[in-house]
């Protein structure tokens, strides 16, 4: 059965950073593109960053170009969101999400999600 745990988040001033963790297990982790989704309250669900199980192929929303930077350890089963210059407008449940094959931007073409990471950035 597949597993994703999330980790690292928590409040941090506008301006900060922080590193959310994905521990993968139950999958041929290196086959799988893995990537960020969130959920802000009242909002729907919006796509982060993507990247394939190579690290070849990366996309990122256009709201966190720049700022975010998606990395993977395939020896660990571990992927990783580095955060910087967070805004309020980041804040959010943030999501790990795995499947088989290409990277995609689209979250109904995940079918692995973990149970989410708070992050708050107040305003």
């Amino acid at each position: 059965q597949v597993q994703l745990v999330e980790s690292g988040g928590g409040l941090v001033q506008a301006g900060g950073s922080l590193r959310l963790s994905c521990a993968a297990s139950g999958l041929t982790f290196s086959s799988n593109a893995m990537g960020w989704f969130r959920q802000a309250p009242g909002k729907e669900r919006e796509f982060v960053a993507v990247i394939s199980g190579t690290s070849i192929t990366k996309y990122y929303a256009d709201s966190v170009k720049g700022r975010f930077t998606i990395s993977r350890d395939n020896a660990k089963n571990t992927m990783y969101l580095q955060m910087n210059s967070l805004k309020p407008e980041d804040t959010a449940v943030y999501y790990c999400v795995a499947n088989r094959g290409a990277p995609t931007t689209l979250g109904s073409h995940y079918a692995n999600w973990g149970q989410g990471t708070q992050v708050t950035v107040p305003s």
